[in-house]
């Protein structure tokens, strides 16, 4: 990211919210996609194990609170999205003794699942992009990374630091 901020950028509140309005349309529009993919498979997942199996395909190796911290869910609920992926057969995750803290990691199946959803999202998102026009591609992931902040950081930390 290291830009400074524009000086000359002045953003008032009616800027903001109609961006604020956009943001919470275009996260609807994906969620809609999402939805019907993961709704075309016969395994009953929902979001939550969806965006489970993205970050894992990006970060093998997410323990429970890495994976909780980045999704901003419980420690309880990211165990729970964890186990119910690994019962069905679509992660895997390290032998140890603490199940918290076993990495955990894509299996083929669930590679196969992440795959299927994340095609329709990608497309998505490409034509998005080509809207706005090639030009636009930079600002728009240097105001994405800004939002995501500490989270970023986060993801960045730990898989440099092949945390799990």
């Amino acid at each position: 990211m290291g830009l400074a901020p524009d000086p000359r950028l002045i953003l008032r509140e009616e800027e903001l919210d109609a961006a604020l309005e956009l943001m919470f349309l275009a996260e609807a529009a994906l969620w809609s996609t999402a939805d019907t993919a993961l709704e075309a498979e016969p395994l009953g997942l929902g979001r939550t194990h969806y965006r489970t199996l993205f970050l894992l395909k990006r970060r093998p190796g997410l323990g429970v609170r890495e994976l909780a911290r980045l999704l901003a869910l419980s420690k309880q609920a990211a165990s729970r999205a964890l186990g119910d992926l690994e019962k069905q057969g679509l992660v895997s995750k390290a032998a140890g003794e603490d199940a918290r803290r076993r990495p955990a990691a894509l299996t083929p199946d669930g590679a196969a699942l992440e795959a299927r959803v994340s095609e329709r999202l990608r497309g998505q998102v490409a034509r998005a992009y080509r809207a706005g026009g090639l030009e636009a591609v930079p600002g728009a992931r240097r105001i994405l990374s800004a939002l995501a902040g500490p989270r970023l950081s986060l993801a960045r930390a730990g898989q440099s630091a092949g945390e799990a």
